[in-house]
Formats: C-alpha cells, sequence, structure tokens
C-alpha cells in the first residue's frame, strides 16, 4: 500500500465537497428536518456507568482490509449496537474509501444514541452537511488540518450543538488541542502506513490534557487490550474492525458488550 493513501484521500475529498456544494446549497441542508433537531451527548454517555464506553463503529471496508463486511445490514447493526449498550455510534460517510455514504448515517440516527459522522472533514460545509443528517459528533483528523483550521472547524460545530473528537497520530500533532474539542482521539493505525502500534496510544495518553475525554482507536480486537487501554485511563474505545470482521456483527458486539459489563459488575 502507498504511504501516501491520507494525501490521495484528502485530494479525493476537495474534488467530492466542491461537487456536493453544487448539488445542495447550505440553506437547504439548513431547512432539513434533522438539522433543528437537538443532538445527543456522546460525553455524557462515557460518563454513564449503566452502558458500555465503547463507540461502536459501522465500516463496511478500508484502504488497508479492503472488504471487511459487504453486506452487513446498517439498521441490524446499529440496533444491536445501540440495544446492547454503545456510549455512541461511529459511521463512516466515505464513499471511495471505506464504502460508506450519507445514508449510513441517516440509518443510524434513528436510534436515541449519539451518532459521530466518521469522515475526513476539510471543510465547514460538512460539518452542516453531517448536522443536516442527524449526527451529534463530528471527527477532526489534526493531520488533515492545519491547528488554526482544527479550532475553525470545532468551532463551527460546537456552535451547531455538535460534540467534536479530534484525532492525534502523534505528539507533534498536540497543538491542535483547542478549547472547542471535547475528547482527544488516539488512533492506533498511522494513516500513512495503516500498521497498528497500541504502544502508540501508551505513550500519547500521558501527554494528552486532563480536561478532555480520551479515546482510543483502533486495533482493539479483544478484551485484554480494551482493558489494558482502560487501565492506563482511556474514557472511550472506538471499535469497528473488530466487530465488522465477525459473520454477525451485531451478535459479536453483544458478546463484547456483555463481557465488559460483566467485568465491570464483578470489581
Amino acid at each position: 500500500m502507498s504511504t501516501n493513501i491520507l494525501a490521495t484521500i484528502v485530494a479525493q475529498k476537495f474534488k467530492e465537497v466542491a461537487e456536493r456544494k453544487k448539488q445542495i446549497s447550505i440553506a437547504q441542508l439548513e431547512a432539513m428536518p434533522l438539522f433543528a433537531q437537538n443532538s445527543f451527548s456522546l460525553k455524557a454517555n462515557l460518563k454513564n456507568p449503566s452502558i458500555t464506553n465503547i463507540i461502536a463503529e459501522f465500516k463496511r471496508k478500508s484502504p488497508s482490509k479492503g472488504i471487511i463486511h459487504a453486506t452487513a445490514s446498517v439498521q441490524e447493526v446499529t440496533n444491536a449496537f445501540a440495544q446492547y449498550g454503545a456510549a455512541g455510534i461511529s459511521v463512516l460517510t466515505d464513499m471511495d474509501f471505506f464504502g460508506g455514504s450519507l445514508e449510513d448515517l441517516s440509518t443510524a440516527v434513528k436510534n436515541e444514541v449519539p451518532v459521530l459522522r466518521k469522515e475526513f472533514i476539510i471543510d465547514e460545509f460538512q460539518i452542516i452537511e453531517a448536522k443536516a443528517f442527524g449526527a451529534s459528533v463530528i471527527l477532526l483528523i489534526a493531520s488533515c488540518l492545519s491547528a488554526a483550521a482544527t479550532q475553525s472547524l470545532a468551532t463551527c460545530a460546537k456552535e451547531l450543538g455538535m460534540e467534536v473528537l479530534l484525532e492525534l497520530h502523534d505528539e507533534t500533532e498536540l497543538d491542535h488541542i483547542c478549547e472547542a474539542v471535547d475528547f482527544v482521539g488516539v488512533n492506533n493505525r498511522s494513516l500513512k502506513s495503516f500498521e497498528v502500534n497500541i504502544e502508540h496510544a501508551l505513550k500519547l495518553r500521558t501527554l494528552l490534557p486532563k480536561n478532555k475525554l480520551s479515546i482510543a482507536e483502533s486495533g482493539i480486537y479483544d478484551l485484554a487490550t480494551y482493558q489494558l487501554l482502560k487501565k492506563e485511563g482511556f474514557d472511550g474505545f472506538l471499535m469497528g474492525e473488530y466487530f465488522m470482521k465477525q459473520a454477525n456483527p451485531a451478535k459479536a458486539f453483544e458478546a463484547f458488550a456483555t463481557a465488559v459489563k460483566t467485568e465491570k459488575d464483578a470489581v
């Protein structure tokens, strides 16, 4: 795989957003029924001891893994995520590289839990679009943005009543953290090489500000890894591939969530 996949994705995203702006106006997005709806709070859910601290992700494919689950039902899987105690649901909306869509987001937001639009956001238009399609949380990836752009986009989201997850990959991106960011995520998967290294999260965790909730992302494939990261102080866990690669992602999440709750009850 090319080590420049992130640059390829971002270049495509600029073209995609420009095309999307020709198809629908900001005024049209703001007139959509879900735009006026109050967002659900992922922050509140991550602090709620009666549910898991997992942000469960619906993902069909990725540049690193290829097809993960081509036939999974968005409705069935996201319903299970909500039913069995996910703190939030993450939905990929990138079509070219991840096989996702805004239609997937529209289906997921029918569940009464916060839904994260997982996207390579480079323009305020995408944030307004996320709100119009019912997302409660947006993702900003530091590797795609300057610190100033991060602050501007995060502020835009906050003004719309949404929460913001900022994803970091190394200590050089710590300057992207700003007041408008609610959660700081550490991605164990390099967006340049797509290699996974859990040690990455453990190292960066100690450098994160204590007034922001921290999210461990990618590479969490078993209960032992989840427990290790939780012990190191992570507040939330974004997991998708582990569930989506199973024959029945809904059942896989149910089993994992049950194990997490059982462990919590035993403490």
